[in-house]
C-alpha cells in the first residue's frame, strides 16, 4: 500500500493543481481509511475519510431504491456555504474525495475526477480484508 500511495502523489497533485479552487484531495478505502492525500494534513484527511465511509453507505442505500440500478454509489456532490464536496467511486472498495472552494468549476472538477479515476483505478483498489489481516 505504501508504494501505491507514493505512486498516486503526483496524480493527486495534478488534479489539485489542474482545477482552480481545489483545497483537499483524499483517496480512501470503503471502510473510511485514508490511503493517500494531497493538499491537506493527515488529521483532516483522516476525518474526511471517516465521514466518507458513512456517506458512501448512505448513498448506496439510496441507490438501491432505484429499481433498474445496481445500487452502487458513483458520485455524491454536496454544496455548502463556502464550497463543494465531491465523493466518487474510484475502483473496488475505494473512493476519491475532493473539497473545493465556492468558485470551483463543477464541470471541470467532475471531468478531471473521472479522468483520474480512469487512469489510476487499479492503484485505487483496496484488497478485501480477511480475519486479522489489515491491508
Amino acid at each position: 500500500m505504501i508504494q501505491q500511495r507514493g505512486n498516486m502523489d503526483w496524480m493527486l497533485k495534478e488534479l489539485a493543481e489542474g482545477v482552480p479552487q481545489t483545497r483537499h484531495v483524499v483517496v480512501l478505502s470503503s471502510d473510511g481509511l485514508r490511503m493517500a492525500q494531497y493538499g491537506t494534513d493527515t488529521d483532516t484527511a483522516d476525518r474526511l475519510s471517516a465521514a466518507c465511509a458513512g456517506l458512501q453507505s448512505l448513498a448506496t442505500a439510496i441507490g438501491s431504491e432505484f429499481p433498474h440500478g445496481d445500487g452502487r454509489m458513483r458520485l455524491v456532490v454536496i454544496e455548502t456555504t463556502g464550497g463543494f464536496f465531491y465523493l466518487m467511486a474510484a475502483g473496488a472498495r475505494a473512493y476519491l474525495a475532493v473539497l473545493a472552494d465556492q468558485g470551483v468549476d463543477a464541470g471541470l472538477m467532475g471531468q478531471r475526477m473521472r479522468d483520474l479515476v480512469a487512469r489510476i483505478g487499479e492503484h485505487l483498489s483496496t484488497p478485501p480484508r480477511h480475519g486479522e489481516q489489515v491491508a
